[in-house]
């Protein structure tokens, strides 16, 4: 007997094979899965060479991954999956989310508040400060703030040498009245990296490379839930077109001279304040 296949019974002979997962949730992203995967062959005519310089592509960006480069991740950035993920996941009456991006490090320095991060010759000496509240204003009191950036070279630690371990990282934790304050430097714009093979993409397609000046936190709170966002600068050129699509209007923020009442030691100052929705009941620990 003759067996004549076609797409659409391809995908189907396919889904069957995957609709007895035992997880459900599991079971809805398979199948949601190859069903876009199938759609986008059949919608390109997807060519045998084309397959094959795509397996080529993820297998040169799994290789150029390593402890401090998430190649993948910068991947999903500069497609904007990650800005789709964190604006799907985005709590009502939050701040808003943006990436993670590539170069976060867990176990960044716990620090005392108004304390440095970095050094001075890291950048202009910048103050950031406000208050960490519920969505009601009410203030949070052991609110995390895990905080880092580049420097004014435009590097991170992890891809400078001159730079110690975990420099311009920090970790602050609020006290009853929900404040934060942190020293840090003014951001600057930088290029993500373009030596991998993410770089193709931004060749081939004619896009830069650079994104807007920011400095990212994790925001989180017991019972609340955490939020990965960024402080970004309102003067920087690149707000409208960021690399990794990361700009959200509500977390553009002006950096100051400082007045008459603020520190002397910085030649910025920043108030931003940031909020947490409650974690719904069915996620609590």
């Amino acid at each position: 007997m003759q067996i004549v296949m076609d797409t659409d019974k391809l995908t189907d002979e396919v889904l069957r094979a995957y609709e007895r997962t035992p997880d459900p949730r599991l079971r809805e992203l398979l199948a949601a899965l190859i069903k876009h995967l199938h759609a986008f062959a059949v919608e390109t005519s997807l060519t045998t060479q084309e397959w094959i310089d795509g397996i080529n592509f993820l297998t040169a960006v799994g290789h150029k991954c390593d402890p401090q480069r998430q190649e993948f991740i910068l991947l999903s950035d500069v497609l904007g999956m990650s800005s789709l993920v964190e604006t799907i996941n985005a709590a009502e009456g939050g701040t808003e989310p943006t990436v993670l991006g590539p170069f976060y490090l867990p176990g960044a320095p716990r620090k005392q508040m108004g304390e440095q991060i970095g050094r001075a010759e890291d950048g202009e000496p910048t103050l950031i400060r406000g208050l960490v509240t519920d969505t009601h204003g009410h203030p949070l009191t052991g609110a995390t703030l895990d905080v880092w950036q580049g420097n004014a070279n435009g590097l991170y630690d992890i891809q400078d040498a001159a730079q110690p371990e975990f420099n311009l990282r920090g970790v602050f934790t609020t006290g009853p009245d929900g404040a934060y304050s942190f020293r840090t430097i003014r951001p600057v714009s930088y290029p993500v990296p373009i030596d991998g093979p993410v770089g193709d993409i931004f060749r081939a397609s004619g896009r830069h490379n650079w994104r807007a000046a920011h400095v990212h936190a994790i925001v989180s709170a017991p019972g609340y839930r955490p939020v990965t966002t960024h402080i970004f600068d309102s003067q920087n050129e690149y707000l409208s077109s960021d690399a990794v699509f990361g700009v959200r209007d509500s977390l553009v923020q002006e950096f100051r001279p400082p007045g008459a009442s603020d520190p002397n030691d910085v030649k910025y100052v920043v108030d931003v304040d940031f909020v947490l929705a409650p974690e719904p009941a069915g996620r609590r620990a």
